[in-house]
């Protein structure tokens, strides 16, 4: 076949020619003759007067085909500023979690067989002895998040009950899923106490009667209210609820194993100091501070715990196998504290300092400089960094991003930072960033490792031929 024709061949000669069988080698015969047929469709939908060119035609076939096997999860560069970002994942797994995910998939594994007894065993069994050993609770169980937790514990110990919460803590997590409507859908009564930004002891006190189920504390991991405010200390209210023989249960949201002072981070209450306290049961997440895979863990009681896991809700909510292989990898790495910043992708994000960030930032600036010319200009700036995900929502981390916006001496910025923002995000990796005072600001803390800067640095020149 020549370059180009008058009209077409037959659908059959053309996937039997020029470089289509290779595209069907490839992807298939069946992908390759419906990208085929929608190309002809495409060429006569724009008339017939015009040649059809073979090379053409079957270029438009591989990038039809190359769209359609490209994964629609992909991995992307977080350059937003937010660690533990919701829409893109949240916490980066560790590689001793990413190996165990894998040695898991590749076959069978134990998931619900005691290889000690030679009978079915209980897919906790991989988690709770370390979750005990590291919270110091007496049982503990997992499901899919943390929502799902609270309402696995409200379902099982308060349908058609009542549980006192005071308004402040009303929170809504995200994705538009607030408490009020998870405790509506466990089956509870939600008993408001307080006020917005003060309750006290006695307004517990007088929300506690007969069709009382259990008293909730939910933290506000998301939010802050700062002025004249009052909340009851866990120890008060657990003195309460054990004088009225009422379970008490906590919900730390973000929830960590560890002091984060300790590395100069802002404090978050640990589920270790929950318990102290005297609260019954404990719900956080896993893919938070935690930094391990999507979770909800309930620690605490073990009376509590089981009749948590006895509860139909429990198999609907349940873990599977590449989930509790990460959870069980990333615990582990709890028991070694001294060691944790260096193996826990997370907490070594989080810890990165300006001067590290200012210098990789200045580094990269050059080469994003050479790749795009004069049609912008690029500048190292400080910026602050954010946790994310609810956690510790007032605290920013100092930081340093690299800000792309209009050439000097030009009047206003148009429409570059959405240009610019496009094209970042059509790269191979896609590079997210934010749109700040005219500007596309990549925030580097999530730029962690020669490997991963490398890769970065090696699709920028594709950013030439983004027409900005």
């Amino acid at each position: 076949m020549t370059d180009a024709l008058h009209r077409p061949p037959s659908l059959d000669k053309l996937l039997d020619g020029g470089t289509l069988p290779d595209l069907i080698a490839q992807h298939g015969r069946a992908p390759v003759r419906a990208a085929a047929r929608a190309a002809l469709d495409a060429w006569r939908a724009r008339g017939t007067a015009q040649a059809f060119d073979v090379a053409a035609f079957e270029a438009v076939c591989r990038a039809r085909l190359d769209a359609a096997a490209r994964p629609a999860l992909r991995p992307v560069f977080n350059l937003t500023g937010t660690v533990l970002h919701t829409n893109l994942g949240r916490a980066v797994m560790a590689p001793e979690a990413i190996d165990a995910v894998v040695a898991v998939m590749r076959g069978a594994a134990n998931l619900e067989y005691d290889l000690a007894a030679g009978a079915r065993g209980d897919r906790d069994d991989h988690v709770e002895g370390l979750l005990r050993e590291l919270t110091g609770a007496e049982a503990a169980t997992a499901v899919n998040n943390n929502a799902a937790a609270v309402l696995l514990v409200l379902a099982a110990l308060a349908d058609r009950k009542e549980v006192p919460v005071s308004r402040g803590e009303l929170v809504e997590i995200g994705g538009a899923f607030r408490i009020p409507d998870i405790m509506r859908r466990a089956g509870a009564r939600l008993v408001e106490v307080g006020t917005t930004n003060r309750t006290h002891l006695r307004d517990y006190e007088a929300a506690i009667g007969p069709r009382t189920a259990l008293v909730m504390k939910v933290h506000a991991s998301n939010y802050a209210i700062q002025g004249f405010t009052a909340s009851v200390p866990a120890a008060e209210l657990a003195a309460l609820c054990r004088s009225r023989g009422l379970p008490f249960v906590e919900d730390l949201g973000s929830g960590t194993l560890v002091d984060l002072t300790r590395w100069g981070l802002p404090a978050e209450p640990t589920p270790q100091q929950s318990l102290a306290a005297g609260v019954d049961l404990v719900t956080f997440s896993g893919d938070k501070l935690l930094g391990g895979p999507q979770a909800g863990l309930i620690v605490g009681d073990k009376a509590l715990v089981h009749k948590v896991k006895k509860h139909p809700l429990k198999r609907s909510l349940r873990l599977d196998k590449m989930t509790i292989a990460a959870l069980e990898a990333t615990l582990k790495l709890y028991r070694d504290p001294d060691r944790l910043a260096e193996r826990l992708p997370t907490l070594r994000l989080l810890t990165r300092s300006q001067a590290e960030l200012t210098a990789q930032a200045a580094r990269l600036a050059s080469v994003i400089a050479r790749a795009l010319g004069e049609r912008v200009r690029v500048q190292v700036l400080p910026c602050r960094s954010q946790i994310g995900s609810g956690s510790l929502p007032v605290d920013r981390l100092p930081s340093a991003c690299i800000a792309i916006g209009a050439p000097a001496g030009a009047r206003r910025a148009g429409r570059l930072p959405e240009r610019l923002a496009e094209a970042l995000r059509a790269l191979p990796i896609p590079v997210i960033g934010r749109i700040e005072d005219g500007q596309v600001r990549l925030d580097l803390r999530c730029l962690d490792g020669a490997a991963a800067e490398q890769a970065f640095v090696a699709q920028l020149p594709l950013l030439a031929a983004a027409g900005l």
